[in-house]
């Protein structure tokens, strides 16, 4: 006879349609209850070989998804609307998170944590984070203390439009040790939102650095540097135009909050040391 009060501890067939979610189940040791992920994956490198691909961003192979027989599938934002209400009437279980902010990164990690039974580990490593996030504003400060600035950063979502940083972004621009040249930006979530038509307006905020991660896009710096009346601009002047490659920052997830901000603070640091001996001459 079937025990109708048995019932599994948390989803043991998962479907993830982001990157990060993949990533955080890996680093939790739970990569067995994954039975599909997003083509977009490459956190981590070996997800790509184990699990077979079922979603883009924007859209998914339905059909495939359902011969999976998920019993949840994990996407992000209004954007995976329309995929998610298609799964949902099929009877699928779907919970999309939608964090824009650092504090919601750590919120959507500990609540994917607890519904894999992983709540203690979870924690456990984000408290780790947080302690590594707060060395860095440490760090910062104590090189603020003697006498170093902050230097402007201007980062560079898309070209053409420009597009400036995302919230989460915009926040680890400021713990790794940079001002956000466009923080009145930064709150709305929406790329459309975050654009700014005319260059000029990059040109008068002079950032220090610039800092690009095209979406999946390979940044080219010269271009930047080559763009009508950016000679004059201090991190092109002073060739401070750098790559923060779109997985290790735009996927609002533990590579964020880990190499990313950690990429990005290495920069920011030479930058200072750097302003201080007196190489960046007006």
């Amino acid at each position: 006879m079937t025990d109708l009060l048995h019932f599994s501890p948390g989803p043991q067939r998962i479907v993830c349609l982001t990157e990060e979610t993949t990533e955080w189940l890996y680093l939790l040791g739970q990569e067995h209850r994954i039975v599909g992920i997003s083509g977009y994956t490459v956190r981590p490198k070996r997800a790509r070989d184990e699990k077979p691909r079922v979603s883009a961003f924007l859209s998914a192979k339905i059909e495939k998804i359902m011969e999976l027989q998920p019993d949840c599938v994990l996407g992000f934002s209004d954007l995976q609307a329309d995929i998610a209400a298609e799964l949902v009437k099929r009877g699928v279980q779907v919970t999309i998170f939608n964090q824009r902010s650092v504090a919601e990164i750590f919120s959507m990690l500990f609540q994917l944590a607890a519904m894999v039974g992983e709540a203690e580990q979870g924690a456990q490593r984000i408290t780790q984070m947080q302690a590594d996030l707060r060395t860095m504003q440490a760090a910062v400060a104590a090189k603020v203390t003697a006498g170093a600035r902050r230097p402007k950063v201007f980062f560079e979502e898309w070209d053409t439009p420009h597009i400036s940083a995302i919230r989460w972004v915009s926040e680890l621009v400021g713990i790794a040790g940079g001002d956000d040249c466009f923080p009145e930006l930064a709150t709305q979530s929406l790329g459309k939102n975050r654009i700014i038509a005319d260059g000029a307006e990059i040109v008068l905020r002079n950032p220090d650095i610039i800092l690009g991660s095209w979406c999946g896009k390979k940044f080219r710096p010269e271009n930047v540097a080559a763009r009508e009346g950016w000679g004059v601009v201090n991190a092109v002047r002073h060739k401070q135009l750098f790559e923060i490659k779109s997985p290790d920052i735009l996927q609002p997830g533990p590579a964020a909050l880990t190499d990313g901000v950690q990429k990005m603070h290495q920069i920011i640091l030479q930058w200072m040391d750097a302003d201080q001996s007196g190489a960046f001459q007006p």
